[in-house]
């Protein structure tokens, strides 16, 4: 059975990549400050800031291919701490990129829809990026550090991902949920517009992108573009929460570290003909709820 080399297993993204993974590859996973342990995974606890501890990994672990999701994705956490996030989000994976090319070896790099001002979405994978925060810049840098020096990796934008908590993350939806059983006041934004996807969703489409041999750009959005506030509504419906204190405003009511685009939606046609087939946000997180503890 092949290797694929998975960085982040203990995010959320990582996490789910692994568990739709384990059928076709044998997984071998990073993680640094959340241990982890998966049955049938080999979860390697491992600096890949260090480069030699990098080069090591590679070394021992042989892989067949690399999925690279590891990153501080948080934008207000990158914009207060510059240094710290540009170390993983660009020079690592500059540097994993060039270890997938000394060995020529298919690598699959997750960025973000954040790369665009959200001023001219649905957005395709030739359009002009333009990020308004430093996350999004981060993300860019390594797009084409990246490219430098391993042309036929696959740069995998994604977008706003949710789904049920793992056993070392969550998505956004938690924070939700939890505010309003708690009978606080939840306030989502309708003038920020994303295009969604499922965890699941999301690996599936990095998994069909290995599969496929794709190289470049390409956008593994949702299927619908959607307010968070109008995401919130579907949450309360399918989740039966209490609705009296879910609240509309304005990105511009909020104070955040980081500016945020408004509509970064993704025209994700190119991943569709692929074969990339997220489901309906509704049919998702009714799938989610049904899978809930």
């Amino acid at each position: 059975m092949k290797r694929l080399l998975i960085t982040g297993l203990s995010g959320f993204l990582g996490y789910h990549i692994c568990q739709i993974a384990q059928t076709e590859w044998e997984i071998y996973g990073t993680y640094f400050s959340h241990r982890i342990e998966i049955p049938g995974v080999k979860c390697i606890k491992v600096d890949i800031c260090d480069r030699n501890a990098l080069k090591q990994l590679f070394d021992d672990v042989k892989p067949d291919a690399v999925i690279h999701t590891a990153a501080i994705s948080q934008p207000n956490y990158c914009q207060n701490y510059p240094q710290e996030s540009h170390q993983i989000n660009v020079t690592t994976s500059i540097n994993i990129a060039e270890f997938c090319a000394k060995k020529l070896i298919p690598l699959a790099f997750t960025s973000t829809d954040l790369v665009f001002d959200g001023k001219n979405a649905p957005y395709k994978e030739k359009d002009v990026v333009n990020p308004l925060n430093l996350y999004g810049e981060q993300k860019v840098l390594a797009e084409q550090g990246i490219l430098a020096k391993y042309p036929l990796t696959a740069i995998c934008r994604m977008p706003l991902m949710f789904g049920a908590k793992t056993p070392t993350a969550t998505s956004f939806m938690q924070g939700f949920i939890q505010t309003l059983i708690e009978g606080k006041e939840l306030n989502l934004f309708i003038d920020e517009f994303r295009t969604p996807a499922s965890g699941i969703s999301a690996a599936k489409g990095l998994l069909l992108i290995l599969e496929k041999n794709v190289n470049g750009i390409i956008h593994l959005g949702g299927k619908e573009r959607i307010s968070r506030y109008e995401f919130g509504k579907l949450m309360v419906e399918i989740f039966k929460l209490p609705t009296t204190n879910l609240k509309a405003c304005r990105q511009a009511d909020v104070k955040m570290s980081a500016h945020r685009p408004q509509d970064v939606s993704f025209d994700s046609t190119k991943a569709f003909l692929l074969g990339y087939q997220p489901l309906s946000i509704k049919e998702e997180l009714a799938n989610i709820n049904k899978f809930k503890s």
